[in-house]
């Protein structure tokens, strides 16, 4: 075996450190163009409200590397050496590029945490990296979907299962599978997005013996473009008013605890649920789960072509 180490590109949104950070965060979202005050005041109130200063999705994906190299080394010892690069937050995904091209690595493999695939998401990870790569010389492949691995399917079906336990037996419930809203332009673009969240989502429910359920959409944003739906604030008024008064949530979108999840899920849908008389309540978020980490690490490994044959 080559003593030549290939690279892993571990890609997230990425979230600002502090909350002086915001400002500089959202700009880089909205692609250089400050953020308005009511914005800016708005996004630091939704971190304010879950966290109090504290970042959780930083913490969450820098253990979450840390243990994806941690289950590579078990996997193959001395083959691979990890990288971080974010979309919207220092290190960027060219940082995590170039650090890799000062290290000596030549061949390198690309991996976003979020396991289902739209242009609009992980695609724009992968191009972004593969223009870097391409600059500085280094040959990179990626993965560009994980949504149907068996130990990712495991993994969520232990969580359903597990937050079913919780409720009550003897009441109506319907779980709601949930992910990122995007535009909805990429219906027009043939794009496996949604196709992908819909057979995560049945593979889940049949594993955990679920025959009530729905998909759903959330945390859409705040565009003049159309965005998919209906958002979860909708279908939770739909499914209150058909009499289901249990709700479990399950973001199989997100793999992290973040805004999304501990602000759009934890704080709005359960102010939503209240009043509706609506018990609201979620599954537990993947972070560092052995079982995701090692989906992440048998992903890659199933792309490190320079090794295989």
């Amino acid at each position: 075996m080559s003593e030549r180490k290939t690279g892993v590109l571990v890609m997230s949104y990425g979230t600002p450190e502090t909350l002086d950070g915001i400002e500089e965060y959202y700009t880089h979202i909205r692609r250089g163009n400050p953020p308005t005050p009511e914005q800016l005041a708005d996004l630091s109130s939704r971190y304010e409200a879950i966290v109090g200063g504290f970042f959780p999705l930083r913490e969450n994906t820098n253990r979450q590397v840390a243990c994806i190299q941690d289950k590579l080394d078990t996997m193959a010892p001395g083959r691979y050496m990890c990288y971080q690069g974010l979309k919207h937050a220092r290190p960027y995904i060219e940082d995590g590029v170039a650090n890799m091209a000062a290290d000596g690595i030549q061949e390198a493999v690309g991996i976003v945490l979020a396991p289902h695939y739209s242009t609009m998401s992980v695609g724009s990870y992968v191009k972004r990296a593969m223009e870097k790569a391409l600059e500085l010389g280094i040959e990179m492949h990626f993965v560009e979907s994980y949504h149907l691995h068996p130990k990712l399917l495991e993994a969520l079906i232990s969580r359903v299962k597990t937050a079913l336990n919780a409720f009550d037996s003897s009441k109506p419930l319907k779980v709601l599978f949930s992910a990122h809203s995007l535009p909805v332009k990429i219906r027009e673009m043939n794009d496996p997005y949604e196709e992908q969240l819909l057979a995560t989502s049945k593979a889940v429910a049949e594993g955990a013996g679920v025959a009530d359920w729905e998909f759903t959409w959330q945390s859409a944003g705040r565009t003049r473009e159309p965005w998919l739906g209906p958002d979860i604030l909708e279908t939770l008024k739909d499914v209150a008013e058909q009499g289901y008064t249990q709700v479990l949530s399950a973001p199989i979108g997100f793999v992290s605890d973040h805004l999304e999840v501990l602000y759009d899920l934890d704080i709005e849908a359960v102010a939503a649920a209240e009043p509706l008389g609506v018990h609201f309540a979620r599954i537990e978020m993947l972070n560092t789960d052995p079982l995701y980490m090692e989906t992440l690490a048998e992903s890659v490994i199933s792309q490190d072509t320079w090794r295989q044959g």
